[in-house]
């Protein structure tokens, strides 16, 4: 990211040079959860984020369960921030509940970036917690994911499996929900008997899920073998999200926050 000097009056530093410009705050909304392992592994994604770019502000709010929640870390800050989700697919929180943060925050100029997922970085990060779980050349993988009603976001996982399909050269990699309901073929269980059906009997599980919580540890006691540890403070992650914050404010597209209809999103 270039940082660019200001000519203008008040804008310069006690030694007369111009001050550059003060970059956007970045906000980073975890989903919260009542596992208090969940806020240490976000803190420790955020530190990880500002050491690779020492100087930019970085926030965290959450959208339920954990402090702070995004509404009041949004009532603390001016000028200009950059929302990124610790999302890992589109859903009601990313098309609803965040731009429904924003509208009760109108003294911001706020740039709402897309989720984490899909993306290859995201890939690069599941198949390391992988290889660190033991399954180094897996024959095949569930990929455990939150879940959610909205098509987009099966869409969005989907892509991920694909891509760390790719990134382990081609193994199978099948989609799962924790949310799914129990007996729907889109659990985690009915992925792991579709995969037993193909004589894959020990798939490994990877966890799609940014930290620790209710869902990650559901989906891996049902694994049958390495199950991957929640995605935390990986660096693959960190740089993700320092890319979704830099292509957001690059677009300089300010959402539209009417609610009634969807806010715009830079992707």
């Amino acid at each position: 990211m270039t940082t660019r000097l200001s000519s203008r009056p008040g804008l310069t530093a006690p030694d007369g040079l111009p001050r550059p410009h003060r970059a956007p705050t970045l906000v980073a909304v975890a989903h919260g959860s009542r596992d208090p392992a969940a806020l240490r592994t976000v803190t420790a994604l955020l530190d990880r984020v500002r050491r690779l770019r020492p100087g930019l502000a970085v926030r965290l709010g959450h959208i339920e369960l954990d402090e702070p929640l995004l509404p009041d870390t949004l009532a603390r800050l001016r000028g200009t921030a950059v929302v990124v989700p610790l999302l890992l697919a589109r859903g009601h929180h990313v098309a609803h509940d965040i731009p429904a943060a924003l509208t009760g925050a109108p003294h911001l100029t706020a740039h709402l970036a897309p989720p984490l997922g899909p993306h290859p970085l995201l890939a690069e990060a599941l198949h390391a917690r992988l290889r660190e779980a033991g399954a180094r050349r897996p024959d095949a993988v569930v990929l455990a994911a939150a879940g959610s009603r909205a098509p987009e976001s099966a869409a969005d996982t989907a892509r991920t499996a694909r891509l760390l399909s790719a990134r382990l050269g081609g193994v199978p990699v099948l989609p799962a929900y924790a949310s799914a309901p129990v007996g729907s073929p889109l659990s985690v269980p009915a992925a792991l008997r579709a995969l037993a059906a193909r004589g894959h009997h020990r798939p490994a599980l990877a966890s799609c899920f940014t930290a620790p919580g209710r869902f990650a540890a559901q989906c891996a006691a049902t694994a049958p073998g390495p199950a991957a540890a929640p995605l935390g403070d990986h660096p693959a992650l960190a740089e993700l999200v320092l890319h979704r914050y830099d292509r957001a404010l690059a677009a300089r597209t300010t959402c539209d926050w009417d609610p009634t209809r969807a806010a715009t999103v830079t992707v």
